[in-house]
């Protein structure tokens, strides 16, 4: 008895297994030289970056900290391209001015609700890369986001008030200068290293 339920167990087991799948082939281009065949084949872009080299453990720290507050401010950033994506046509297909407004009023109100208590824990530097994260995921300087979308009083307005707090709106994302350090961080959160 005992000997055909094993039997009957390996049946049903035999049933329930699957052969694998045998590799998806690739034609890849190559020629032959000398004798040898030289294949082309594209990978995937490998980015590298020289290691990075500090003065003191001081300057460690501050790098440190700025990995974090990109890493806490980029999600944001990420957010305001995918809104932008999907706000914009929307916006643009409202002809009547008060139903933009309206639209828009509506967003910033469900925006503050989802984010007000984490905002209010940030400081003024993580603002600062909001902005320049904001300009480098959509394109667009935060300034000429807002005259688009709120008019240009409110774009002056906020502009003054973001001077006031030694930031500028206007400013834009220079990643081969300026913000080199920026987009390295960005690049390496992006490829799942940081």
């Amino acid at each position: 008895m005992r000997k055909w339920v094993l039997i009957l167990a390996g049946l049903l087991m035999a049933g329930l297994t699957r052969a694998q799948q045998p590799e998806r082939k690739e034609v890849n281009l190559g020629i032959i030289q000398n004798g040898d065949t030289v294949v082309f084949k594209n990978i995937k872009e490998v980015i590298v970056f020289p290691e990075r080299e500090f003065k003191n453990k001081r300057d460690y720290r501050r790098y440190s900290r700025y990995v974090q507050k990109v890493k806490k401010v980029y999600p944001l950033a990420v957010e305001a391209r995918e809104l932008l994506v999907e706000y914009q046509p929307r916006y643009e297909a409202l002809e009547d001015r008060g139903d933009q407004r309206k639209l828009m009023k509506k967003l910033e109100k469900e925006l503050l609700d989802k984010h007000k208590n984490e905002l209010k824990k940030w400081s003024i530097s993580d603002g600062r890369i909001l902005l320049k994260l904001i300009n480098r995921e959509t394109e667009r300087t935060p300034y000429s986001l807002i005259q688009d979308f709120r008019g240009g009083f409110s774009a002056v307005f906020w502009q003054g008030i973001a001077k006031l707090f030694k930031n500028d709106l206007k400013a834009g994302y220079n990643p081969d200068d300026e913000d080199k350090m920026l987009e390295e961080i960005v690049t390496l959160i992006e490829l799942g290293y940081l």
